[in-house]
């Protein structure tokens, strides 16, 4: 069979449950039991040894036990050693390569990160990090085909990692401040969305001497009752900003599904994701690593460029894309480039000290060391934001491409667009640009910046736009829609609604 088409990036994704529009379903048992033995012939070639160890864990999803079932007997029967850890999170698979006591070959998570409930998929893991694309797409070329180990068959065996894990996250605040229970006499509250982050707020908080009593949606369900877990989605914000107004908290914390990504509420209500989640995290980095690059995707804001480099720090803007952004802080580091921190605004954030692994809990741990340092000298995680200068508007318009070649197409507007702007009183082309076509505009043009990018994976070109004046947003729009009426190939109905 012809698996490609499951490939999504550097994962493996489908439907996995009927339920929603008619989607048929792609992660069908024999899917599974052919991506469990391309995995195993993947793993036997690139690690050329016959004794192979791999542990398998997933989220709260409805569908993540039986899949974990299929592609569990599936390694097995191809020689594999397999333990199934249950209940875990995405960074914890990858910290069960690396952990002494573990020390896996290899590991495999089941997740859809914040897809719909009835969507699953797969992510792989060595102890080098998470696999890339071109690994992927190897894997499902060996599913599609007939071949097999030769090893003798297993049988799965049954284990826990999650509390060895929320052990060195749990470790590594007692290292940094030299107490056992640094965050005693503060109330911190933590909004899984029924996901697989409740763990953070009985094994790590509470040991640690938090109160996290106000705490919402612990317990794994993978319908996922009350929000998405997605801390960019607008319900699950609203949700942790009400627990914390409520409880009078000093921090609230909210994880995506499987925990790869996070976001936190300071005590005011205030929002502490996108820019300024990277914002607050280059204080910490910048200080414990002077003149350190802080690489970040391509939609971060003016202000934020502006607020690192008065730390001291480089800001290195990439494209869009987890992996980009991680790759390319490594791309660095290897040319001799200190590196710290790779992260985008949708909350994926990768630190060079945790392997450069996307990992929540563990930034929301970086934050606890830091709440607990401000309780200690009499400062709070909101002065370190006061010099960050953020835009007064920001919209973002996703334009269907109504063109079947349409990455020709995308790159074609891009061109033009790019060639039009230096021709534009006002604009000038952002220099050191690695995706689409980055513009800023003087305050006579709507004083702020566009971005127009061809989507990664769908037949869509995004434009944000920002601007640091009040109807500048606007502005900026109504000078950029001369040029996108000329692009009748795309679907304008929402910007030109916005002007209307």
């Amino acid at each position: 069979m012809d698996y490609k088409n499951l490939r999504n990036g550097s994962d493996i994704r489908g439907v996995a449950l009927e339920g929603i529009e008619g989607q048929p379903v792609t992660l069908t048992e024999q899917a599974c039991k052919d991506i469990g033995r391309g995995f195993a012939l993947w793993l036997k070639k690139r690690l050329g040894k016959d004794t192979l160890r791999v542990a398998v864990g997933r989220d709260s999803r409805l569908s993540g036990e039986m899949l974990s079932g299929w592609i569990c007997g599936a390694m097995c029967a191809e020689g594999l050693a397999v333990t199934d850890f249950g209940m875990a999170s995405t960074p914890a698979m990858f910290m069960s390569t690396v952990t002494e006591g573990y020390l896996f070959d290899a590991s495999v998570m089941i997740t859809a990160s914040h897809l719909p409930f009835n969507r699953n998929g797969f992510k792989f893991f060595t102890n080098k990090g998470g696999l890339e694309k071109e690994d992927i797409a190897e894997i499902l070329v060996l599913a599609g085909g007939d071949e097999h180990t030769g090893l003798k068959p297993t049988t799965p065996e049954q284990g826990e990692f999650m509390n060895a894990y929320a052990g060195i996250l749990v470790k590594k605040v007692r290292d940094a401040t030299g107490e056992e229970a640094p965050l005693r006499g503060l109330k911190i509250v933590v909004d899984a969305g029924n996901g697989a982050g409740g763990f953070y707020a009985d094994s790590v908080l509470k040991p640690l001497g938090a109160d996290t009593e106000g705490s919402r949606f612990l317990d794994p369900d993978g319908s996922f009752p009350n929000h998405a877990p997605n801390p960019e989605d607008a319900a699950a914000m609203e949700s942790i900003v009400e627990a914390v107004l409520e409880n009078k908290a000093d921090l609230g914390v909210i994880f995506d599904t499987d925990v790869d990504r996070a976001g936190a509420v300071l005590p005011d209500g205030s929002e502490l994701n996108r820019n300024r989640m990277i914002a607050i995290l280059s204080v910490i980095l910048l200080r414990e690593h002077p003149g350190t690059t802080i690489v970040t995707d391509s939609i971060t804001s003016t202000g934020l460029a502006a607020f690192i480099e008065k730390l001291g720090g480089v800001h290195h803007r990439f494209r869009r894309g987890y992996r980009n952004v991680i790759n390319e802080s490594l791309r660095l580091n290897a040319a001799g480039q200190d590196s710290q921190l790779a992260m985008e605004t949708s909350g994926h954030g990768a630190l060079k000290e945790n392997y450069f692994l996307d990992d929540g809990a563990y930034l929301i741990t970086k934050l606890l060391i830091e709440l607990a340092r401000s309780k200690k000298q009499g400062y709070t995680l909101q002065s370190l934001l006061a010099d960050l200068a953020e835009p007064a508007e920001g919209k973002e318009f996703r334009m269907n491409i109504l063109e079947e070649d349409f990455r020709t197409y995308g790159q074609k507007v891009i061109d033009e667009l790019t060639a039009y702007a230096a021709k534009q009183p006002g604009w000038q082309v952002a220099p050191n640009n690695f995706e689409g076509v980055r513009v800023n505009l003087d305050k006579q043009h709507g004083d702020g910046w566009f971005l127009l990018r061809l989507s990664l994976h769908d037949p869509l070109m995004p434009m944000n736009i920002e601007s640091d004046s009040v109807g500048g947003a606007k502005i900026i729009a109504s000078e950029l829609l001369p040029f996108l009426t000329t692009c009748e190939k795309l679907d304008l109905t929402a910007f030109k609604a916005y002007l209307a």
